[in-house]
């Protein structure tokens, strides 16, 4: 995956805010709660402020009915998923 590093962890840390957000509903989701939606999300950036090349796992949580996507229409964030996964694929290229 070629990426533009600095737009790419704009677009990480914008979805890291999302996924705190006070009451979203993860039960259609891979995540297990909030935490662990941080946690993978987190794990993913560090990768990508090393230097290290874009982690592949990282396709699937932007993708249509990925976890993202599911925890966004579960909590009413649906428009601002559309919006972050445009700008996602706009950075990996």
């Amino acid at each position: 995956m070629s990426a533009d590093p600095a737009a790419l962890l704009t677009v990480l840390a914008d979805t890291r805010a999302l996924l705190a957000r006070p009451g979203n509903d993860f039960t259609w989701s891979s995540f297990g709660d909030t935490a662990s939606a941080l946690a993978e999300l987190d794990a993913f950036t560090a990768a990508v402020r090393a230097g290290a090349p874009a982690p592949t796992g990282l396709r699937v949580l932007y993708a249509p009915t990925g976890p993202i996507q599911e925890v966004s229409l579960s909590s009413g964030w649906g428009d601002e998923f559309l919006d972050l996964a445009t700008r996602f694929d706009a950075a990996t290229g």
